[in-house]
């Protein structure tokens, strides 16, 4: 064992030790588990898989049937992936983690209808203003209809917000926004896809999800305005949405060397959503080490105080019904492919390592969980 590996183990030891979770010492997570930790206050607790690795390493297939209650694809049902050609669709890997999800008595969330990225190659040259609500109406009806009923939640819209891009409402100027605004306080673009995903599939929850909503910053604040405005636009339609999901891309220190503050108008937010009649979701989250100095002890330690404050705070609030991370492992980690450390080496965002075994971050998302009121 290098010094390296021995410094992380510690960390791990003495995390799961201050929640009495003994049997973790020795790398061991059987007999404690994610979805376990949920259940027991009434909240689904699981992550974002990797199709492919799901497929491929027995290793990672094994974490996931021992730790988690709900999945959804990282990619695997968005539109890119799904949609090869404008008639075609490929299904293999939706189905795959489908039947997974279904053989192993888990949740499963379909992540997305609608988003301004991974569309297909031929989107731009074929979808016009006059076939636009056609396309989306067709692919939603194929997707949807093809796993109605299977289902938990749909992220139906996507990261429809970008303040900076200056349009009314705080809309992003994104693909569908360009030949499906339509006139009203909602975008057409958003009409559509929840009255068809409703239509569709009438037993899935309904969520619109974003990110960078969670600071106490100016842009975050900003932002849950606009998020806040769309969901109470969307009622006043009464265009179905069922719930917010809070995607929670998180760090654990920022660029000015503290720990970033989430807290008080994230919490306002929840609130006034549950106020709404509306849910919470927190769908993806990870915290990025990418400002931590290099010693992997502290980066873990500082990575799992942020899921201990963090998840300890928003799941205070009973409206918040699940938590998932985005990805379950290291190994996989989205977050090594973009923005990531500048010196080269991998982040340590999720609650199991590069080898699976369980970090501080485990050990405080179970506390958490555990910690939590329990949901009727």
């Amino acid at each position: 064992m290098t010094r390296r590996q021995f410094v992380a183990q510690g960390s791990v030891v003495g995390a799961v030790a201050a929640i009495g979770l003994p049997g973790l010492a020795q790398g061991n997570a059987a007999g404690v588990s994610i979805r376990a930790a949920g259940a027991g206050r009434g909240i689904l607790a699981g992550c974002a898989v990797n199709v492919r690795a799901l497929r491929n390493d027995a290793a990672y297939k094994k974490l996931l049937e021992e730790q988690v209650g709900i999945v959804v694809a990282e990619s695997s049902f968005k539109f890119g992936p799904l949609r090869p050609s404008p008639t075609t669709f490929f299904f293999d890997d939706a189905d795959f983690l489908a039947a997974f999800a279904e053989a192993n008595e888990m949740k499963l969330r379909g992540h997305n209808f609608v988003w301004h990225r991974q569309l297909p190659k031929w989107f731009d040259s074929y979808v016009t203003k006059e076939n636009a609500e056609q396309v989306l109406v067709d692919h939603i009806e194929q997707v949807g209809g093809r796993y109605a009923g299977k289902i938990h939640s749909w992220d139906v819209v996507n990261e429809a917000i970008q303040v900076s891009d200056g349009l009314p409402g705080g809309f992003r100027n994104s693909p569908w926004q360009k030949v499906l605004s339509g006139t009203g306080a909602v975008p057409q673009y958003i009409e559509v896809a929840f009255r068809t995903a409703r239509r569709v599939d009438p037993k899935a929850l309904l969520v619109y999800n974003d990110y960078g909503i969670e600071g106490e910053d100016e842009g975050s604040a900003k932002k849950r305005v606009a998020v806040m405005g769309l969901l109470r636009g969307m009622q006043r339609q009464k265009i179905p949405p069922d719930a917010l999901g809070v995607q929670s891309h998180i760090s654990a220190v920022g660029k000015d060397g503290h720990a970033p503050v989430y807290g008080a108008g994230l919490m306002a937010m929840i609130a006034d959503v549950r106020k709404m009649g509306l849910k919470v979701l927190v769908t993806e989250m990870d915290v990025n080490d990418r400002y931590v100095a290099q010693e992997v002890g502290a980066r873990d330690a500082a990575v799992a105080q942020m899921y201990g404050n963090y998840l300890g705070t928003v799941l205070q609030d009973r409206a918040v019904i699940a938590v998932l991370t985005w990805g379950i492992t290291d190994k996989y980690t989205w977050l090594n492919g973009e923005d990531s450390r500048t010196d080269g080496q991998p982040e340590r965002p999720l609650p199991f390592d590069a080898a699976m075994q369980p970090t501080g971050a485990f050990a405080a998302e179970v506390r958490a969980l555990q910690g939590a009121p329990a949901r009727g």
